[in-house]
């Protein structure tokens, strides 16, 4: 199983430098969309429901104090495998074009990030560490649609 670092270097490698903000939506919709069309995780680490949107907490702890990034240290694009690569191109397809803002309204918008605080009794803009579950990731993702 590829790493949140491999998944992020290879948006970065395909993409170019980019926010920290967008990078952490970004890979957020990979494991979404890899849940739903591949039926498994993209990586183990844990999603978060943070105030401004998605995070995970291991590649925040890489990038921390950084507004942009264009490498992630100890990540390796060639550990994703072709299905992987499909699936983070679709997302790519889909959701690069956007604004950092636009994706993390999109996220509050969305049932996932939006349920996992409400039900932590988090308050909007709250500091909250409370993890998105996978399943219901899948459940939600997996009613909008087919692979790009």
């Amino acid at each position: 199983m590829a790493d949140v670092k491999d998944v992020a270097q290879y948006i970065l490698k395909q993409r170019g430098g980019m926010t920290t903000w967008k990078l952490q939506k970004l890979v957020y919709y990979c494991q979404a969309w890899s849940l739903v069309w591949d039926d498994e995780s993209l990586f183990d680490d844990h999603i978060e429901a943070w105030a401004n949107g998605p995070v995970v907490r291991k590649l925040y702890d890489i990038h921390v104090g950084q507004f942009s990034i264009s490498k992630i240290k100890g990540g390796d694009s060639s550990r994703l495998n072709d299905t992987q690569r499909e699936t983070v191109e679709a997302v790519l397809k889909t959701y690069s074009d956007k604004s950092p803002h636009w994706l993390s309204n999109l996220t509050h918008s969305e049932a996932p990030w939006r349920d996992t605080r409400r039900l932590a009794g988090l308050s909007a803009g709250e500091r909250g560490s409370a993890v998105i579950p996978l399943d219901a990731m899948a459940e939600y993702y997996g009613g909008l649609g087919a692979k790009g």
